[in-house]
């Protein structure tokens, strides 16, 4: 049935219900006009009068009072239907779909969700991780997150903080194998690589030099598919990498991992948030979509400043100087 149909019979329904065309029109949000032309294709469509008319009454003629009786019931049914979908669409509860790559999840990604849940008891979250890039419309997703480039295919992106690339080891890693201090340098180290999801090859990594992006082919001494898993590679001393600022930056903080090569980290990657339009958004959709933006946009606990980059190397580079004199005043003296 045509939406215009339904909305005739609304119109013939409440006509009846109120003995008036026009007052009919003004319940509905209509002109009388139009009330009157839905009323007159209804009757045609139907091929039968539905009320007696003058200008000063309205009556149910015997096909109008059976007409009404047997639509009664399915537009009952019709506007409870209605209610709930705009009750629901207001309401912050029931089920909200959340994809997200595994990558981000627990560092980044898991605090809000964990934060929604406490605010918002009733929604039913279905958190499903994937570092691949899906289809929005068939996945079924209410709410989307993306490492690296934004997300194409209809869908509305916001970018929620850049994504540093920082190199970096254990002291006891530079302490053996040197500190690189060029990207050529990198050739004489243990490095990580990271595998492509798709392709399962190790990723290049990526520098800013200037105001360009340069791809840097490694030969990997320790490659891996998940960034947990390369994270603690490095802080076990096994390798050099190149970390994701979400990951390096406590590390970093903590003293654990000292960053290199600091004047050429890239950040021309970001995380982002997708969905669909959000004129038609349940509400428990917009409210996740919000706090997303407000706990995790350009959040400085997830990236290291210019500062906080140069002060590592160099507290490093300090604590380094410190060790090799203190070694040397030990080393036994040689007598002539």
């Amino acid at each position: 049935m045509a939406i215009n149909e339904l909305r005739a019979i609304a119109t013939f329904a409440k006509a009846a219900e109120l003995g008036s065309l026009r007052q009919a029109a003004s319940a509905q949000g209509v002109t009388p006009q139009a009330a009157s032309l839905a009323l007159a294709q209804l009757e045609a469509h139907l091929g039968v009068r539905l009320f007696h008319r003058t200008t000063r009454s309205l009556s149910l003629t015997e096909e109008g009072r059976r007409f009404l009786d047997a639509a009664q019931p399915g537009l009952a049914t019709l506007q409870r239907a209605v209610h709930g979908a705009r009750r629901g669409r207001e309401e912050i509860a029931g089920p909200l779909r959340i994809t997200a790559p595994r990558s981000m999840m627990l560092e980044v990604i898991w605090p809000v969700v964990d934060a929604f849940c406490r605010r918002y008891p009733q929604v039913e979250p279905d958190v499903q991780l994937d570092d691949r890039i899906g289809n929005w419309v068939e996945d079924r997703v209410d709410v989307g997150f993306r490492s690296g480039y934004p997300p194409e295919g209809g869908v509305v992106a916001r970018r929620l903080m850049a994504l540093q690339l920082v190199v970096c080891a254990t002291p006891e890693y530079l302490a053996r194998h040197g500190v690189p201090l060029r990207i050529e340098d990198l050739a004489g180290h243990r490095c990580s690589g990271f595998c492509h999801p798709a392709t399962g090859k190790p990723m290049p990594w990526e520098f800013r030099v200037g105001e360009e992006i340069v791809a840097h082919a490694v030969a990997p001494a320790f490659c891996v598919n998940d960034i947990e898993l390369e994270a603690r590679a490095v802080l076990g001393g096994h390798a050099i990498g190149q970390l994701v600022g979400t990951t390096a930056a406590p590390l970093v903080r903590s003293g654990r991992l000292v960053p290199v090569l600091t004047d050429v980290v890239a950040h021309h990657l970001g995380l982002y948030v997708y969905y669909g339009s959000r004129a038609a958004q349940p509400a428990r959709v917009r409210a996740f979509i919000d706090l997303a933006v407000d706990m995790l946009a350009d959040n400085p606990a997830f990236g290291l400043s210019p500062q906080e980059l140069a002060g590592a190397s160099a507290a490093h580079a300090k604590a380094l100087k410190k060790s090799h004199k203190a070694a040397a005043a030990q080393a036994p003296t040689r007598s002539g």
